[in-house]
C-alpha cells in the first residue's frame, strides 16, 4: 500500500468529503497567497525592524506594530536561531506509513546537547487563539513521525509556523494526538467513495467543493425555505 500524504491527513481532519473531491480534481497545489505568506517565514530578522509602510505591503494578518511585537517575542524562544537559519528547507520526509514535506528542518543539538531535530510546517493561514488547528496539528505529527522513522530517534514535537502573524506554536506528540493520527491514516487509506456530508456551515461556506458536494449551508437553506 502506498504511503499516505501528510497533506491528505490534514484535509481528512478538516473534512473527509473535501479530500474525496480534491483527489477527484487532482487539486493539491496551495493558492498563490499561501505561498506569499510562507515566504515571510524566511525574512524574520529583516522584518523585525521593518517600517509600517514596508509591512503594510506584505500579506500580513495582523497590524505592523503587532507583527513586530510577535517577532520580538518569537526571538526570545530557544529555537529562534535554528528557526531563522534552518538546517534544511522543503525537506521530503518518508515514514513508516506517511510522507510529506517539512518546510523547515531544525537541526539536532551537537555533542552533549540532547535537543532533537524538529520539523516545521509553515502555514499560510491565521493561528487560532491558542494551540494549533487540528488539520495542521495532524500534519505536524505526521512529519515528526516520519522524521523519527528516518533518523531512528525520538522526535517528540514539531512546530507549526504562521508567518503572516509572526507566531509559532509547538505540537507535542501526545498519546491523544498520535491516536488521532492513526485514525486519520485509516480514514485516508480506506477512502474510496464520498463520505457522508458534514453539517457544519462554517466549514462548508468556505469550501471550494461545496457545489460538487451538493451541501446546502444554513444561509442557502433559509433562502430556499428549507
Amino acid at each position: 500500500m502506498s504511503l499516505v500524504a501528510a497533506s491528505d491527513l490534514g484535509r481528512a481532519a478538516y473534512c473527509p468529503r473535501q479530500l474525496y473531491y480534491a483527489r477527484r480534481s487532482d487539486d493539491r497545489d496551495p493558492p498563490a497567497e499561501v505561498e506569499r505568506r510562507r515566504e515571510l517565514a524566511f525574512r524574520y530578522p529583516e522584518l523585525r525592524t521593518a517600517s509600517d509602510a514596508t509591512l503594510a505591503d506584505l500579506p500580513l494578518t495582523v497590524a505592523p506594530a503587532e507583527y513586530r511585537e510577535n517577532l520580538d517575542a518569537l526571538a526570545a524562544e530557544p529555537f529562534w536561531d535554528r528557526l531563522v537559519d534552518p538546517a534544511e528547507r522543503d525537506t521530503f520526509l518518508t515514514g513508516k506509513d506517511c510522507r510529506g514535506v517539512a518546510h523547515k528542518l531544525l537541526a539536532a543539538g551537537d555533542g552533549d546537547d540532547p535537543t532533537p531535530p524538529m520539523p516545521v510546517l509553515v502555514s499560510g493561514g491565521v493561528p487560532p487563539p491558542a494551540g494549533v488547528w487540528e488539520p495542521q496539528s495532524v500534519r505536524a505529527v505526521a512529519l515528526a513521525k516520519a522524521l523519527a522513522w528516518q533518523r531512528e530517534r525520538a522526535v517528540p514535537r514539531a512546530l507549526v509556523e504562521y508567518p503572516a502573524a509572526g507566531v509559532v506554536r509547538p505540537v507535542r506528540l501526545t498519546t491523544r494526538k498520535k491516536a488521532r493520527y492513526r485514525e486519520l491514516v485509516r480514514t485516508v487509506e480506506t477512502l474510496d467513495g464520498p463520505p457522508p456530508r458534514l453539517d457544519d456551515d462554517a466549514k462548508c461556506e468556505s469550501c471550494d467543493y461545496r457545489e460538487a458536494c451538493g451541501v446546502k449551508t444554513r444561509s442557502l437553506r433559509s433562502l430556499l425555505g428549507l
